[in-house]
């Protein structure tokens, strides 16, 4: 969407926040295919499973056969990268975009292709006999650009989208407008970017090897930054850019620690050393432990800080966002209920999620760690348990501690500031009109209430002609706006069940919670005027 009141998409927080909801499009493919991946690895073991898993036999047949599906999401990460992307941050006709987007990127890759067929020993590349640095993209042998290449080229095709798609052409050229007038003018852009990645590559390939030796070896420092900037930058949105190039990029590993822990698993599985040192870089991929070690510590503070007669309340409030966090891995409703009661606690968490997610790691502990429990038995638990028992073990010994020393330092700082966390006023709800979403059927009338929640937030966001740009991520609802003042307090939108709204400048933050994507919907449908607000939807 466009701002109407300049005539150009706005630049600034505003974009970054709508890179990363874009950015998690692609990624959550990744959480049901690494789950995938890591039960087939086990089933095709025969170390795990025995003989019936030997090669040649219908099992391995069967598992193996599902195993390469799952790797289906990982082998052409870079497509849905450029497709996602460019669904997520065009201005408007997103399925088209996502198309164009596909088609130009193949074409990139062509081109590439083509270029160092014909012309490779000029850029010092031979594809016949290239060990690294080359990969195949949807049956296209081209350089090995990872997904920061995806992404400069979706950017670029996302620019094209927003500058010609609504271009206006004479009337015997009506045929190639919209899309087609995109690729036309994409088609050589593409060709330019080949020829430029051809040249500059090999360069920026050599750099991002000496920053993966530079990471690789940073040691519990290292570990340590990364961990608390990951945690630290979360209200911001900017964490994506902090956990994208070493989960999915080139910070420490080719490919990414996700696809290289995938890689390796089944050697991993049968190495008998230890897991820091068959796999070092797995020490960035360990934010995952405060999920399910930190948040109990938090929660069980919040309820022994509470008033009495708020405990069981506080019960029914804590516990649904603790087996969340501690399952599945989202964070974001129970970190951003105490983020605005009290930020200071905020930071204190991203410090003790950084300092245990370090002592784990120097005692031992590596690999891909960064969801919840769920993800981390599939993907590590289970398919390495019987030669790296111990490390897990340990971990959940370190993990008990973390939890107690969560509880006394939240619990300390509490009564010491006299933080008012949940429980400790008269008011322990965050959602104001709960007994009105329980009270909703499945179905259509649940779909009536992502129309009247999105229509509350809409309301307050000043009405449709007040909306600039409309995203999501995990949890958040992300709208930046034509004016500011316009925008209502926190209570006009915790009155339709926001947890909290983030504000900077003209770009805001409404803590949804999980269901945001249906909230996100339902909220573009009123803004574009396929959906009317309901009648008496107003906020207090």
């Amino acid at each position: 969407m466009k701002d109407t009141s300049t005539g150009k998409h706005r630049i600034g927080m505003a974009e970054f926040q709508r890179f990363g909801g874009a950015m998690l499009t692609p990624v959550l493919f990744f959480m049901f295919s690494g789950i995938v991946v890591a039960i087939t690895s086990v089933l095709t073991n025969t170390m795990l499973v025995g003989d019936i898993a030997a090669e040649g036999t219908v099992w391995y047949g069967f598992w193996t056969t599902v195993n390469n599906g799952g790797w289906t999401v990982f082998n052409n990460m870079e497509i849905l990268f450029a497709i996602g992307l460019a669904f997520g941050l065009s201005n408007e006709a997103k399925g088209r975009a996502a198309l164009e987007a596909f088609v130009l990127y193949m074409t990139f890759n062509v081109f590439v292709n083509n270029i160092l067929t014909f012309f490779g020993p000029t850029f010092g590349i031979d594809l016949e006999t290239a060990e690294t640095g080359i990969k195949a993209i949807g049956g296209i042998t081209t350089l090995d650009t990872g997904f920061l290449g995806a992404i400069f080229v979706a950017a670029v095709i996302v620019w094209l989208h927003n500058r010609f798609f609504n271009k206006r052409l004479p009337e015997w050229l009506g045929i190639f407008q919209g899309s087609a007038l995109v690729a036309a003018v994409g088609f050589p852009v593409m060709l330019a970017l080949a020829f430029l990645f051809c040249l500059v590559w090999p360069t920026v390939q050599g750099a991002i090897n000496s920053l993966q030796y530079f990471m690789s070896n940073a040691g519990l420092l290292g570990v340590w930054i990364y961990t608390f900037l990951e945690k630290a930058l979360l209200p911001t949105g900017l964490h994506h850019f902090i956990y994208s190039p070493f989960q999915y990029g080139p910070a420490v590993v080719e490919g990414g620690i996700t696809y290289y822990w995938m890689e390796h698993l089944q050697e991993f599985a049968t190495s008998t050393q230890g897991l820091t040192t068959i796999f070092p870089e797995g020490g960035f991929q360990l934010q995952g432990l405060s999920n399910f070690f930190g948040i109990p510590g938090i929660a069980l503070a919040f309820y022994f800080t509470s008033k009495k007669e708020n405990r069981k309340k506080m019960l029914a409030l804590c516990i649904p966002g603790v087996i969340t966090a501690a399952l599945c891995g989202i964070t974001e409703p129970f970190d951003y209920t105490f983020l605005f009661v009290a930020p200071p606690l905020f930071f204190v968490h991203a410090f003790l999620a950084a300092t245990f997610a370090t002592i784990q790691y120097a005692c031992g502990l590596s690999g891909d760690m960064g969801g919840g429990l769920i993800d981390i038995f599939a993907k590590n638990i289970i398919p390495m348990w019987q030669n790296h028992w111990g490390s897990y073990v340990m971990m959940f010994v370190i993990g008990a501690v973390s939890i107690l020393v969560y509880f006394l330092v939240f619990r300390f700082l509490i009564l010491k500031f006299d933080f008012q966390t949940p429980g400790r006023g008269q008011d322990v709800e965050f959602h104001t009109k709960a007994d009105y979403r329980e009270k909703l059927a499945s179905g259509a009338e649940a779909d009536a209430a992502y129309l009247d929640e999105a229509a509350g937030y809409l309301v307050a966001f000043g009405g449709p002609e007040n909306i600039a740009s409309v995203t999501n991520c995990m949890t958040r609802l992300r709208v930046s706006v034509h004016d500011s003042s316009l925008v209502k307090e926190d209570a006009a939108f915790q009155e339709w069940g926001a947890k909290g709204v983030v504000r900077n400048g003209d770009a805001y933050q409404v803590i949804v919670g999980l269901s945001v994507p249906q909230i996100t919907e339902a909220f573009k449908k009123l803004v574009e005027g396929r959906a009317q607000i309901p009648e008496g939807i107003v906020t207090k």
